[in-house]
């Protein structure tokens, strides 16, 4: 294959194999990335047929480390950690402890070093945040006190992982490693003053970043808001984690994940970063495939052979010796045993910190491949296990419960309640208008008026920016974009009125509306017949056709103009607007006729 066709080659085949065995991953019920892993098995070297390019897809696997970090600091939130900061704080370093112990405990008995051991263990300790986001996702659990202390536990040992990402190659000449492959390592082989040489950089760079970046990220944001144009602003989101992610490894010689993580979160502070996760989710998604990829492309399936017995070691390790160390600490803490067993269940599991410790181990010379092949099957064998393990868990409970003798041992009072963030109580029974042109300016007044509660919610930074000036609720984003609905408190909404034009646009915000609130009241407008029947079917309270609300309009003054009394008048519109479908005569809106001159018979 011509060399300028590889990195082509790489991309389309590890995306188009990944989305077949995603869709087929899916089909059976299990997370997709094990899909995408089995992806790069295809066309890795252990594999016959194609083989892709190691290094290029190494590269490309950088770009979505970065960008799965910079998601990671987009979406962390020291509130929801403090919330649960008293089971999930203590808990997790615990079970890092714990279960870096058996792995390393594993590594030491098959003759590995200290440092492979290291590596290892916590390679294993570490859960899996889109696995676990997903499985408490279906199962309705993201918004219980069970989900919170997941998450919150998950936070924790990604804030770990963080550490020990900075800390593993100013420790690796020590651990038995090369630390050649870390960027700009000082300290001439003193352990003490390299540590100490690495920590400062790295608080140098977390000063700079929550100093400066906090302002000039947002800032810079900002501006490209306003200009008003998608692709500027999706462009500067990228830039900022790219360019931060490079910056940080060249000047402070902090990693490209750290770099990445701390942008996302100086940015997560700001009411931009609904719209900044947004924009920059696709390519996020698609370079996370093709990093999930290129994981799979290092993983020999010879190791289910060779070493069967040390691969069920590894994944009792992550399924046994991780959920009894989980549910101990839970009940430790007060907290009852269903809580216990749905933490267990989702940390059950390794995904993509294990893939980047692992890459990490590999490139200090710390951990041999036989470790990056156990620690794959393992991470393959336990996201594929996840879901049974769930119904395992959910069986024992019931088993439990149904002994109430049994139960009562396990009955757990004196724990915590979990406390309430220092957010704003959620908006209830509100409107939500998406739109704020001359339509929807016109209903917001109209509310306001009667001073009924509602968010505007528009695309137009400016606009937002004025409205809030004012002293209105406003939320800046696309509303058919991931997460700018939630935003604006969606699920707590009575009413949501979509008062764009653009017909694709309305239809997908009222059915992203919907699943996230089946029961809200709909008002939209249209421009066409085909439209307006659509959204008819679909049962939204109120459709207005423009065109047709004018000709209304103009019919009322015409007939009033020709002699009719205003009763017959509006008689004859309110019935052929039922007649045309066009809304319910109870729920059509009034016209606002203009006044008319006096008609010459009425003078006489």
């Amino acid at each position: 294959m011509p060399h300028a066709t590889e990195l082509i080659a790489i991309i389309a085949l590890g995306l188009v194999l990944a989305f077949v065995c995603g869709m087929l991953a899916q089909r059976l019920r299990l997370p997709p990335l094990v899909g995408y892993l089995l992806a790069g098995v295809l066309v890795g070297p252990y594999t016959p047929g194609f083989v892709g390019n190691s290094q290029l897809a190494g590269q490309l696997a950088e770009i979505g480390v970065i960008l799965l970090m910079f998601g990671v600091g987009l979406h962390f939130s020291i509130k929801d950690l403090m919330a649960v900061r008293a089971i999930a704080l203590p808990g997790a370093i615990v079970q890092i402890l714990a279960a870096t112990a058996m792995g390393g405990a594993l590594a030491l008995a098959w003759g590995w070093g200290f440092g492979a051991g290291l590596v290892f263990g916590l390679a294993l300790s570490v859960a899996s945040t889109v696995v676990l986001l997903r499985a408490l996702e279906e199962r309705r659990l993201l918004d219980s006190d069970k989900g919170r202390i997941a998450v919150g536990w998950l936070i924790v040992e990604d804030l770990a992982m963080v550490l020990a990402l900075v800390l593993l190659p100013a420790l690796a000449p020590s651990l038995g490693g090369d630390g050649a492959g870390a960027a700009h390592h000082a300290g001439d082989g003193n352990l003490w003053l390299t540590l100490g040489l690495t920590l400062a950089k790295v608080a140098v760079f977390a000063a700079v970043m929550l100093v400066g970046g906090r302002r000039f990220v947002p800032w810079l944001l900002d501006q490209a808001a306003r200009t008003g144009s998608r692709e500027l602003f999706t462009l500067a989101v990228l830039a900022l984690a790219l360019g931060i992610a490079f910056g940080s490894a060249e000047l402070f010689g902090v990693s490209f994940a750290l770099g990445a993580f701390f942008a996302g979160m100086v940015l997560a502070e700001s009411d931009l970063s609904h719209q900044a996760a947004a924009d920059s989710l696709p390519l996020q998604d698609a370079f996370a495939v093709l990093f999930f990829v290129s994981v799979g492309m290092l993983f020999d399936p010879g190791i289910l052979v060779r070493e069967p017995l040390s691969v069920l070691a590894v994944l009792g390790v992550i399924l046994i010796g991780k959920s009894l160390a989980a549910v101990a600490i839970v009940l430790a803490f007060r907290h009852p045993l269903g809580t216990a067993l749905t933490i267990a269940a989702s940390l059950a599991q390794i995904g993509e910190f294990s893939f980047i410790l692992v890459s990490l181990g590999l490139s200090l010379k710390l951990l041999p491949e036989e470790g990056r092949d156990l620690i794959l099957g393992g991470a393959i064998l336990s996201i594929t296990l996840n879901p049974l393990f769930f119904a395992l868990t959910d069986w024992i409970g019931r088993k439990v419960a149904e002994r109430p003798t049994l139960a009562a041992r396990f009955e757990r009072k004196g724990a915590a309640a979990l406390a309430v963030t220092g957010e704003s109580p959620p908006h209830r029974g509100h409107a939500i208008i998406i739109g704020y042109g001359r339509v929807g300016s016109t209903i917001g007044k109209a509310l306001k008026a009667w001073d009924l509660p509602y968010i505007v919610l528009d695309r137009d930074r400016r606009r937002v920016l004025e409205l809030r000036q004012e002293g209105i609720e406003a939320v800046f984003g696309d509303a058919t974009a991931p997460g700018i609905l939630q935003a604006a408190d969606i699920a707590q909404a009575r009413l949501i009125v979509v008062a764009t034009p653009e017909a694709h646009t309305t239809r997908r915000i009222v059915e992203l509306a919907r699943e996230i609130h089946p029961g809200i009241d709909t008002l939209v407008r249209t421009h066409n017949d085909g439209e307006r029947r659509h959204f008819e079917e679909q049962g939204v309270g109120l459709v207005l056709m423009a065109e047709r609300e004018l000709a209304f309009g103009m019919t009322l003054y015409a007939l009033r103009s020709l002699g009719l009394k205003e009763g017959e008048a509006r008689i004859f519109v309110d019935s052929t607007r039922v007649e045309s479908r066009s809304a319910p005569i109870e729920t059509a809106v009034d016209q606002v006729t203009p006044e008319l001159r006096p008609h010459k018979e009425e003078g006489t």
